[in-house]
């Protein structure tokens, strides 16, 4: 009898060791389906990195928040022409990211991609740049406003009561738009105002090299002008190569007015130092509002305000302080 009992507990712990070893084995894939569920893939469309300050701290702030560490998947995909941004949209929804988080390029021609991300289950947030697209098509849009950038710039150089406002314009890409929204209200002035005159409007395409060639091109042609209206810092700086080769005094009290936007630090610590006159904020920190978005979709809830618009302000050379060079310098 004490033989059986125990050939019948060996059996019962023999058992319960391949019950346990089984059970142990089955834990481990389970345990990993649920680590690589927690990330969140998510293709992100740029401009390219090196087109200013601007976007390489925008690119760097992307890249800082969306990490396998913080629980997503992230690919990036880069170009300043609308063609090639919706050709990676269309790889990154067959590629089956959960999300696209696009700055387009171009406001128009993204309705049908948009269409065919709906229809794979991929939500769509916008982020730096509007788009003219139904707002059903994307989840939320997080950006600047850039008509009111343009507004406030305008505004400053109304104040600064010129007898005759003789402009070179340089503008950034066509269509994007930054360069719609603070092309828009410096159009509207000249139009408006009968001693605002544009001397040159050309596309330097954020660039410095080609600004400074436009402004050069004015120079050599021997056209009169007193105020430099550059959408974005690059291209003002590259204005005012052109305006230092040439012997022609620029900033606080001199020959010709510097406006410049993004607000880079550099950019900054030229209007402190009075060789430039106005720069208006672009901010780029748009990462962590991306995040809270995601959370929100992640949990089932729905975004009650699709348009999150952030705060910026201007700045002038007389009033800027150390302490603003260092707060708002990207």
């Amino acid at each position: 009898m004490k033989k059986s009992i125990k050939v019948v507990f060996a059996a019962l712990a023999l058992a319960a060791v391949a019950f346990t070893g089984c059970s142990k084995k089955e834990a481990k894939p389970s345990s990993s389906a649920a680590t690589e569920k927690k990330l969140i893939k998510v293709g992100i469309i740029n401009n390219d990195p090196n087109e200013s300050g601007y976007r390489t701290a925008n690119d760097r702030d992307m890249k800082n928040t969306f990490t396998k560490a913080a629980g997503y998947d992230a690919s990036f995909a880069y170009s300043l022409k609308n063609d090639e941004q919706i050709a990676a949209a269309q790889k990154f929804i067959q590629d089956e990211v959960d999300y696209l988080l696009l700055s387009a390029a171009g406001t128009s021609g993204w309705d049908s991609v948009l269409k065919d991300a709906k229809a794979a289950g991929v939500k769509v947030i916008l982020f730096d740049r509007t788009i003219d697209a139904d707002p059903s098509l994307y989840a939320a849009s997080i950006v600047s406003d850039m008509a009111q950038e343009g507004a406030t710039a305008v505004a400053w150089l109304v104040q600064q009561k010129l007898p005759e406002y003789n402009i070179i314009h340089l503008q950034g890409v066509m269509g994007s738009a930054a360069q719609i929204g603070r092309t828009g209200a410096l159009d509207k002035e000249v139009a408006a105002e009968a001693n605002w005159n544009m001397v040159s409007q050309q596309t330097a395409e954020w660039n410095a090299e080609k600004a400074q060639q436009i402004v050069q091109a004015a120079i050599d042609a021997k056209k009169s002008f007193n105020v430099i209206y550059a959408e974005n810092d690059d291209m003002a700086k590259g204005a005012v190569a052109a305006l230092d080769k040439a012997n022609i005094s620029h900033g606080v009290g001199k020959d010709v007015i510097v406006m410049g936007f993004d607000c880079n630090k550099w950019a900054l610590q030229e209007l402190k130092a009075g060789n430039w006159n106005y720069d208006g904020q672009c901010n780029p920190f748009q990462a962590s509002y991306i995040v809270s978005i995601i959370d929100q979709l992640e949990k089932g809830q729905s975004i009650a305000n699709k348009t999150i618009i952030m705060k910026e302000k201007g700045f002038d050379a007389s009033t800027i302080t150390a302490d603003d060079v260092e707060s708002y310098g990207i």
